[in-house]
């Protein structure tokens, strides 16, 4: 038959089998023990010797299942089982250990406070425009208006600020390789060879200065903005001071001399360019020389070729000698005809000087001859003479009219024959004109190409020298906010009683802890009591 108290045994066996033994254990051996599952028992149907009408038992109602005890849920009900009562005899028990880590850790707080190396913090804070300086019109650098580009140019200079460059311009002017902070043993070397532990022998003093001095900067931007806040720290708050106000003038001098160094890249580039392009401007210009003095075009002050000049100058002289021709054809003309009608006397083309005054003795002759021919006879001797005289006169006339007429027939000739060499001098110019306005358009290309050369020569010469200038000017735009100043107390340590208030709760807490974890190994390895059966 089934009995219920053996449902009582199994729990009490599983209880047993969960606990640890009393000799030694811990949770470990609680959480890595399985325990084999507990068979659950059902009830088997039983049938009533009772038989029932017609050959058929009477079945009987099973009693209820026996519930599953496993292993997890022994555990779990254990710990339920833990009460306020017992938390606190656990302290209780546990008082001595809180007490003695609360004086070792009050202890050891205030050795730290005493002899742990203090830290003095500075700060400094610097805003870095993006925006150089405007010093020159076409500066070497181009400024990027978006903000996303400045704020990147704000980053890349933070780390500049903390690069290797800087630090070692800050080492090199504080003589830190001689300093004991940065390349000394350290505060922990006593107690470090106390327990036998050599330290590392220091080989290279500015590597260890650096090392130390990158442990003691931190810098940072501050959200939204340019500024740049410098963090130092040091043993000697004045010491701290000096290294942030160092980093602050190498790190100006190093964005100096960065942009200088590029400066002076460009100008060398340039200056190596320049004596290319010295050398094609003289080409050209020889060129252009060599072309010129090959065709024979001259040019004049007002930018044209001679032989163009030449032939405007034998055009204008080939017209006046044509109206010189005309004129001295017209004063022959006119000259001839009073000669060849006899009215040399009246003719007012005839003009000489001997004919002026020939003209007034005829008329003075003339005038006697008309009154003596009024008084005296035709044959009288006087009259006779005075016609005799007139007659002279008026051949003397004729003769000097016939001279005229050669003189304008002599200006006529030569005016036709100046006329006639100015024509062949200026067709000739003429040619000279069209071939030399041939040669003009390969020499027009000549000059351009040397002009081309030469205005980029002049430029590239005017932009080296102005990036030369360039070096020596400092456009970056770093302004300090504020100074660093001596801190009035260190940044660490804390205050001793801080520490030793900070000491004692640490203390308390492990105490506690220890003590709690102590009771409850002891609460789990006691055996829970079985209940009788």
């Amino acid at each position: 038959m089934y009995k219920p108290s053996e449902i009582r045994e199994r729990q009490a066996g599983s209880a047993k089998a969960i606990a640890p033994s009393a000799g030694g254990g811990s949770l470990l051996d609680l959480a890595g023990h399985e325990e084999p599952q507990v068979a659950s028992y059902t009830q088997p149907r039983v049938i009533s010797p009772k038989a029932q009408p017609g050959g058929e038992s009477e079945p009987v109602a099973p009693e209820p299942t026996a519930p599953v005890v496993t292993a997890d849920s022994a555990f779990m009900d254990r710990i339920a089982a833990i009460g306020v009562f017992d938390v606190l005899q656990w302290v209780k028990r546990g008082l001595a250990w809180i007490v003695l880590l609360s004086i070792l850790c009050i202890g050891g707080a205030y050795a730290y406070a005493k002899f742990a190396p203090p830290r003095y913090t500075v700060y400094t804070d610097l805003v870095i425009d993006p925006t150089s300086l405007q010093v020159v019109q076409n500066d070497v650098f181009a400024s990027n208006p978006q903000r996303d580009t400045q704020l990147l140019e704000v980053e890349s200079k933070l780390r500049v600020l903390t690069s290797r460059n800087v630090m070692t311009r800050v080492i090199e002017r504080l003589n830190l390789t001689q300093d004991k902070e940065f390349v000394g043993p350290g505060p922990w070397a006593p107690l470090m060879s106390y327990f036998g532990i050599e330290p590392e022998p220091v080989t290279d003093n500015e590597l260890a200065a650096l090392r130390a001095l990158n442990e003691r900067i931190t810098a940072r931007r501050e959200e939204r903005s340019f500024v740049v806040s410098l963090e130092v720290w040091s043993e000697d708050p004045a010491k701290a001071v000096r290294i942030s106000d160092a980093i602050v003038e190498a790190f100006q001098q190093q964005v100096f001399q960065s942009s200088a160094e590029s400066a002076a890249r460009v100008a060398t580039s340039l200056n190596d360019r320049l004596d290319e392009l010295r050398t094609n401007v003289r080409d050209a210009e020889d060129r252009v020389e060599t072309f010129r003095r090959e065709h024979g075009l001259q040019g004049t002050s007002g930018g044209d070729l001679l032989s163009t000049r030449l032939a405007t100058e034998l055009n204008i002289q080939v017209l006046d000698a044509q109206q010189r021709l005309i004129q001295a054809e017209t004063h022959y003309n006119e000259v001839r005809a009073a000669v060849q009608q006899g009215d040399v006397v009246s003719a007012a083309t005839l003009q000489s000087p001997a004919l002026t005054s020939m003209r007034a003795e005829y008329s003075t002759l003339q005038q006697q001859v008309a009154s003596l021919s009024m008084n005296l006879g035709a044959r009288h001797p006087r009259l006779v003479s005075m016609r005799s005289q007139l007659g002279i006169v008026q051949q003397s006339i004729t003769d000097e009219a016939r001279r005229i007429l050669g003189n304008a027939k002599a200006d006529m000739d030569q005016a036709r024959s100046t006329l006639d060499a100015l024509r062949a001098r200026a067709e000739t110019e003429k040619s000279n004109v069209f071939s030399d306005n041939e040669a003009q358009v390969r020499l027009r290309a000549l000059e351009r190409e040397a002009r081309a050369s030469a205005a980029l020569y002049e430029t590239y010469l005017t932009r080296a020298q102005q990036v030369t200038e360039r070096q020596q000017l400092d456009t970056s735009n770093i302004q300090v906010i504020s100074k660093a100043v001596p801190p009035q107390a260190r940044s660490w340590p804390p205050r001793t009683v801080i520490l030793l208030a900070a000491g004692a709760f640490v203390g308390i807490a492990l105490g506690v802890g220890l003590a709690l974890l102590f009771g409850f190994m002891r609460f789990m390895r006691t055996p829970e009591p079985v209940p009788a059966r």
